[in-house]
């Protein structure tokens, strides 16, 4: 069998990758056996779903509530129970999983961590190193919604979280962030000098709806669409050159496709993550990916990854400010109005 005419290889957070193909966070990350089957169907790395320490707490609470229940009307109810080994909770079943995923891998393994305090953080993360993980994703996804913290408040303390969980550990770190600080290029540049050695742009809010019928608030999840992957694709354009190339960049959301990853790589990203398009199409579709980026990557003439990034970023395109306000302007004026719909000429 011949060698393969393009280079797929790239590297993210130091690590090296036989494709930018990477599974990011999903249920099927989680278990020993589907993240072998994600593996199999050719991700070249794999990011485990999100420990929240909103979990962790929630458990800690109703295991103590279930201990002390009626402790306050019978004295023997005190001492009722026998002597227990220390029950596992949710960050101890993950680092089970961690361990055991990372055990029959042999593509990195990229632990993820969504946590609300500054201990929670830096607790976890340090058993999530100590457990094996190759990288740690750091989840940060809250609303501004206290009308007493100011932007700068909220950044200032997303900084520290960073700041402290670098300081904590050795193995690389990105930083997952979601698209609505107000100064987008300043942040990013901030969480890179605090010690990130990565950004993953960008997180996706999940919106609650109102269940009409029962009259509350309900979950409704949707899988990304493509249309999404334009607003990573815009930053990622943006803070490519203005980070530079030591910064490792992942994209997400909306990615379906050879194409989108194509889209992806020329703006700067050093991977493409997906989910939602494994979740509809199973495992296999990282290889079918894979394939279809191949042919893309020889019928253009690409020889490597490494050539094909950031080749359209705000660093080397004609206009750059395509990805600024003047793609604004450009959108509303490509409208066609549809027959029948075109402006009248004005009456004489």
């Amino acid at each position: 069998m011949s060698a393969p005419s393009v280079d797929l290889t790239t590297r993210y957070l130091g690590l090296e990758l036989s494709s930018p193909l990477v599974a990011s966070a999903s249920p099927l990350n989680g278990d020993v056996n589907t993240a072998r089957l994600v593996e199999e169907g050719g991700a070249a790395a794999i990011v485990m779903p999100s420990l929240f320490e909103e979990e962790i707490l929630h458990e800690e609470v109703q295991l103590n509530r279930a201990l002390e229940a009626g402790s306050e009307h019978f004295a023997e109810a005190l001492d009722y129970f026998p002597a227990v080994p220390e029950l596992a909770d949710a960050g101890d079943r993950f680092i089970t999983a961690l361990e055991r995923i990372k055990a029959q891998s042999s593509v990195p393994v990229i632990a993820s961590l969504n946590a609300t305090t500054k201990g929670g953080w830096v607790r976890y993360a340090r058993r999530m190193q100590d457990a094996g993980a190759d990288a740690l994703e750091l989840n940060l996804y809250h609303l501004a919604a206290d009308p007493n913290m100011s932007a700068t408040d909220m950044e200032n303390r997303d900084l520290e979280l960073i700041a402290a969980v670098r300081l904590a550990i050795s193995i690389p770190l990105a930083v997952k962030l979601s698209p609505y600080y107000s100064a987008m290029a300043n942040f990013a540049r901030r969480v890179v000098d605090v010690g990130a050695d990565g950004l993953v742009l960008f997180n996706r809010f999940y919106q609650p709806d109102i269940d009409l019928e029962n009259l509350d608030v309900v979950v409704r999840l949707e899988l990304s669409q493509p249309a999404e992957l334009r607003l990573p694709l815009r930053w990622i354009a943006i803070l490519r050159p203005q980070l530079g190339n030591s910064v490792s960049i992942a994209a997400t959301s909306g990615i379906r496709g050879a194409t989108d990853v194509v889209k992806a790589l020329m703006v700067g990203a050093d991977v493409a993550m997906m989910t939602s398009a494994v979740l509809r199409n199973g495992p296999a579709h990282f290889a079918a990916v894979e394939a279809d980026l191949r042919l893309w990557m020889e019928r253009h003439e690409y020889t490597s990854v490494d050539q094909l990034r950031g080749s359209a970023s705000q660093g080397h395109t004609d206009d750059p400010s395509a990805f600024e306000r003047a793609n604004y302007m450009k959108t509303l004026h490509s409208w066609a109005a549809p027959i029948g719909l075109t402006p009248s000429s004005p009456s004489k």
